[in-house]
């Protein structure tokens, strides 16, 4: 699980700004991602060569 839950607590904390993800970790990721409690507060941000970047905001999402 490449400690998944351990990068999104890191990002909530703000112990880092942002997480990238491959696209080969994608769904695995997004399966803890979306089962986190503060799941609306996090943006994802498609890059080329099919990454994600992750950041975190205080705010939710509508």
């Amino acid at each position: 699980m490449n400690n998944y839950k351990d990068m999104i607590e890191k990002l909530k904390n703000g112990e880092i700004k942002s997480i990238e993800i491959t696209k080969e970790e994608f769904l695995k990721f997004r399966e803890v991602l979306v089962n986190d409690e503060k799941f609306k507060h996090f943006r994802g941000e498609a890059k080329q060569g099919g990454r994600v970047i992750y950041t975190y905001s205080d705010t939710p999402r509508a």
